[in-house]
């Protein structure tokens, strides 16, 4: 079988394993508590009413529920969804086909919405407030717009960059929901409904040790569940205890704060190139040979929150945590100029 059927294959059964681990339905979400409170109220308003959903606008760091909320959401209404990408949206024509196929009250959902070219986010404003679209057939005088109307519908947005959204298209959405990391708790309690469905035997000390190096989010906490898996079918009879997800992990290159090698990778050459910083993403990204959006979006956001690094005016720096994690003593801090001249 050539190579590249069998990566095809590997990848399709990848992401329906995905579709499989994740949430079916509003009550099976765990976390997001007051996320999933807010947006509970307004499927049961909208359903009661029988009035189609606002737009809803999800926004946070990947991994931590966009997709799935994007999803539970028509189900528990009994609603279609069509799913787009904003990256796939190159023009207005590309984004006609989805809204004149949406029926009345379903959703439509535009995955990084951010990446929306500045025309077809144009094109979006009246059917977002008005249900309808403006069609220009012809050209110079004898030009002429349709106006098309459209039965009512909901717009799901997800973005991993609010900033680059702009101002008016932010302003459409009725309800804007910011999705947080997971405590250590939540994502034992994913960790232990994912084995369930796939069929592992776990314990739940081991449950918690994937949790605890999981970078705070379910996708992660997933795909560290099926590297334990694989290695615990190989080399532990299937079953997960702590000591065998310790030497899956430990094997992967996970440490104790949930850092893989590209994490490690960034703080290390904070410390060897920048001599711990000030620098600034754009630098470091070069110096790892590395795209500064995954950087910024991928690596960074759990880096911050884990304090191993901050933002400062003149660039990203390590910490006294990041020092110590990196096995370095943190260096003593540099006495401040002005300071000294009151003393």
């Amino acid at each position: 079988m050539p190579r590249e059927t069998i990566l095809k294959q590997d990848a399709t059964a990848a992401t329906e394993e995905d579709r499989f681990l994740r949430p079916q339905r509003m009550t099976e979400i765990v976390g997001q508590r007051d996320v999933y409170a807010r947006i509970e109220i307004a499927v049961d308003a909208a359903r009661k009413r029988s009035e189609p959903l606002g737009h809803i606008l999800f926004d946070g760091p990947p991994g931590l529920g966009k997709t799935t909320f994007a999803t539970v959401i028509p189900r528990d209404l009994g609603v279609p969804l069509q799913i787009a990408s904003g990256a796939a949206l190159s023009a207005p024509k590309d984004l006609i086909p989805y809204l004149t196929n949406a029926s009345e009250g379903s959703v439509l959902f535009i995955d990084e919405i951010h990446r929306l070219p500045k025309a077809v986010e144009e094109f979006l404003y009246p059917a977002m407030e008005d249900f309808r679209i403006d069609i220009a057939l012809g050209e110079g005088v004898n030009a002429r717009t349709i106006n098309m109307p459209l039965k009512p519908f909901t717009l799901i947005g997800a973005t991993t960059r609010t900033g680059l959204l702009s101002a008016p298209l932010r302003d459409r959405f009725h309800m804007r929901e910011h999705l947080d990391f997971y405590a250590l708790e939540e994502l034992a309690e994913i960790v232990r409904r994912s084995a369930t469905k796939l069929r592992v035997k776990i314990s739940d000390d081991a449950c918690t040790l994937i949790a605890g190096r999981s970078r705070s989010t379910p996708r992660i906490a997933n795909n560290r569940l099926r590297w334990v898996r694989d290695y615990a079918t190989s080399r532990a009879d299937g079953e997960i205890t702590r000591p065998v997800a310790e030497a899956a992990l430990d094997m992967q290159g996970v440490d104790p704060l949930g850092l893989d090698a590209q994490d490690r990778k960034y703080l290390e050459t904070l410390l060897r190139v920048f001599g711990g910083g000030p620098a600034g993403v754009e630098a470091v990204a070069h110096t790892m040979n590395t795209a500064v959006d995954t950087l910024s979006d991928e690596l960074e956001p759990y880096l911050l929150r884990a304090e191993l690094i901050v933002r400062t005016p003149r660039g990203r720096r390590l910490t006294d945590a990041g020092y110590r994690h990196l096995g370095t003593i943190p260096p003593k801090p540099e006495p401040d100029p002005q300071q000294e001249l009151f003393e």
